[in-house]
């Protein structure tokens, strides 16, 4: 066996996705010596072969969609699209982002390590590495960055041709000319739409539940059903999966719809987006004594430490909502902890953006949660077929919805379908964070014509004042009228 060489650091990260880089950025900045830990690519999932390759994907989708679109404005064009040449610019956008990653790891006293690490004990890991002896790390305090790896169902295997993952789908170098989406979520939808949009892909999504995007209010997910129509796409709810049988060029899939009729469908490939589970395999965390829940994610607290003192973890491999951006804070967090801040997570305003066709977005309570809780509350919903910026870009769809408490006018959450919305829902999360009430935004001028206009119509219309659409209430201000200096000079 090869002897290992043995290094002491201050502070560990294992894994370099959106949460690892960013907490040993932030390491580095408290001065902290630290050690990266990447098995595979700078970058993880999220910029690899997540979240920058999808919506790199998903813009160029909507990019041919509206120049065909333009025939209704007069602007008549023939659209083809070289697939190699799209995944080569692809290629170039998730490139320049790794390895501006690396270089600001580097740049932050950060050692980049290539291997599979696995702990031998709370302060002791081994790293593996493909062409060199092994690496023994010594170490203060370690942060598990691991994120998490597509489910497989046990009886439709990938294989990586066929029957693929979100991986192999966002690297096809041929259109798909069909596709068939098992899961009706985020990940299958995204990328299905994606491809309708880019090639004509027809989809068909078949759901175990009772709507897409499960989890989401329903008003919100009906304009995406709705385009999903409008592109052709088969939708099959509360159906179940009972097999696939992969051929030369093409994928049978049995599945049973909610009558109990036996079905079959048949799609060049078969995308299987029913969820993801914690990347863990084989890190030892039973040797360093971590806590995990029954699906395996790493139990932590607010200031991301497990039941371990020097071991933390952030990310998706702690469960919870899977967001690139929650990694992040999580990431500053558990850095500034381990340096002795006293910081913690605290996610009252945590956005989430679905980028579907049409985006989704949402921050704070939905709907259907505020109702739950048994508050009185106002709900101002202002639709994009009013707002003069959504016409004119020729997507009216979808609208914006803004939620507040009835006694304070304190906004508690926003809904957002339609153009941009991954955008807009920023200005809606700085509202939750620092306490905005509807008079607040209401009051705010936004400039004209702009998405933007529609959260503080919304806010408006839960006030009963909205200008551009017909409110449900009417407002009604009590008007106090000062006398005149006429008037006073005669009395």
């Amino acid at each position: 066996m090869t002897q290992a060489s043995q290094i002491d650091a201050e502070a560990v990260v294992i894994g370099s996705g959106p949460g690892g880089y960013v907490a040993a950025i932030r390491l580095g900045q408290l001065g902290k010596k630290v050690v990266v830990i990447e098995r595979d690519r700078i970058g993880g999932v999220c910029l690899n072969i997540g979240c920058i390759p999808s919506k790199a994907l998903i813009t160029a989708g909507k990019l041919v969609k509206n120049v065909r679109d333009g025939a209704k404005m007069g602007i008549m064009a023939d659209v083809s699209v070289d697939i190699a040449k799209l995944q080569a610019w692809k290629l170039g956008v998730v490139n320049r982002l790794t390895s501006g990653v690396e270089f600001l790891l580097k740049q932050n006293h950060s050692q980049i390590i290539r291997g599979s690490a696995a702990f031998r004990s709370e302060s002791q890991l081994v790293v593996e590495r493909r062409d060199e002896s092994p690496v023994e790390l010594m170490f203060k305090s370690a942060i598990i960055a691991t994120g998490t790896v597509p489910i497989e169902l046990p009886y439709i295997k990938f294989d990586g041709k066929r029957i693929i993952s979100s991986t192999e789908a966002l690297e096809l170098t041929r259109p798909p000319k069909s596709m068939l989406l098992i899961g009706g979520g985020v990940i299958g939808l995204e990328i299905g739409m994606a491809f309708a949009n880019l090639f004509g892909t027809k989809l068909t999504v078949v759901e175990l539940l009772d709507q897409l995007l499960p989890g989401t209010d329903l008003d919100l997910v009906d304009p995406v059903k709705k385009n999903l129509e409008k592109l052709g796409a088969k939708v099959y709810l509360k159906s179940k999966v009972k097999g696939a049988s992969p051929g030369e060029t093409s994928v049978k899939v049995n599945f049973e719809t909610p009558d109990g009729a036996a079905q079959s469908a048949e799609a060049e490939y078969v995308l299987v987006g029913v969820g993801r589970k914690p990347n863990t395999k084989d890190l030892g965390l039973e040797k360093a004594g971590v806590s995990t829940t029954e699906q395996g994610f790493v139990r932590v607290d607010r200031q991301m430490r497990t039941n371990v003192p020097n071991l933390f973890a952030i990310g998706d491999v702690t469960g919870g909502v899977l967001l690139a951006h929650k990694a992040m804070k999580e990431g500053i967090v558990a850095a500034e902890v381990i340096c002795g801040e006293n910081s913690e997570a605290d996610f009252h305003a945590m956005p989430a953006a679905i980028f579907t066709d049409p985006e989704i977005a949402i921050v704070g309570l939905s709907q259907r949660e505020a109702e739950s809780r048994g508050s009185e509350l106002l709900i101002g919903k202002f639709p994009f077929s009013a707002s003069g910026r959504a016409l004119a870009a020729a997507e009216p769809e979808g609208f914006a919805k803004v939620i507040a408490d009835k006694d304070s006018g304190l906004v508690i959450g926003v809904e957002i379908v339609g153009l941009d919305a991954s955008d807009l829902i920023s200005e809606a999360s700085l509202a939750l964070e620092m306490g905005a009430t509807l008079d607040d935004i209401a009051l705010t001028i936004h400039p004209h014509p702009t998405m933007p206009e529609a959260i503080m119509e919304a806010s408006e219309n839960a006030l009963g004042k909205a200008i551009h659409i017909t409110n449900r209430r009417p407002h009604r201000a009590q008007v106090t009228t000062a006398p005149s200096s006429n008037a006073s000079n005669q009395s």
